[in-house]
């Protein structure tokens, strides 16, 4: 269709048809990635201020969803230009193996921050919560008062008075890896117990 309307253009415009019909397309694929880029930004924005998550976590993600769209968009364009697509196809086959092998070598930092949106969405404890790490729930673990939740870490404030000030740095990840009791904030903690003593003999023998 585009070739049998060429030929009741007049010569002159022909060559030009050459240079806009690209540059148009070009202008949309820029102007669709400029509109996608806005609609999941705004998502990201609606998403974090209905599960209340920290500008920690949803500035990465709207970064890394626009570097996403701008790359993509590149790719289109380039396309556009002339360049091969099997230059393109290798070039983004390289960068795709470059950064699987970046994947599983930061793969313990990566699940910290999955762990984190999983705190912040799912909301297990909050912060001013006390909560307990337990290895099982029957031996005694890590607990303290959440004082901060970032992407990486969990922060407790030692409920141990022998301890008092100090700050318990916990992983993300393990905390979805252990047995964790809660209590929320301003309800009581419960006492140690206190170790049995064998009862007095009330008499004495003669």
């Amino acid at each position: 269709m585009r070739r049998s309307l060429i030929t009741y253009l007049p010569e002159w415009t022909r060559d030009w048809l050459e240079i806009i019909v690209p540059g148009v397309q070009i202008l949309l694929i820029l102007l669709a990635a400029w509109i996608l880029q806005y609609l999941l930004r705004r998502l990201v924005n609606r998403v974090g201020r209905h599960y209340q998550l920290p500008l920690e976590l949803t500035m990465p993600l709207r970064g890394m969803l626009r570097w996403t769209i701008m790359t993509a968009a590149l790719m289109l364009v380039l396309e556009r230009v002339g360049v091969s697509a099997t230059v393109l196809w290798t070039a983004f086959t390289g960068f795709a193996t470059v950064g699987a092998v970046a994947f599983f070598a930061a793969w313990s930092v990566l699940s910290n921050l999955f762990c984190a949106f999983l705190i912040f969405s799912v909301r297990p404890f909050r912060i001013g919560d006390t909560i307990e790490v337990l290895d099982t729930a029957e031996k005694p673990g890590a607990r303290g008062r959440v004082v901060d939740i970032n992407l990486l870490y969990t922060s407790l404030e030692d409920s141990d008075s022998a301890n008092a000030g100090t700050l318990l740095q916990i992983p993300n990840a393990l905390i979805f890896q252990r047995v964790v009791r809660r209590w929320k904030g301003g309800q009581p903690l419960p006492l140690p117990a206190e170790p049995q003593t064998p009862a007095a003999n009330d008499s004495q023998a003669p």
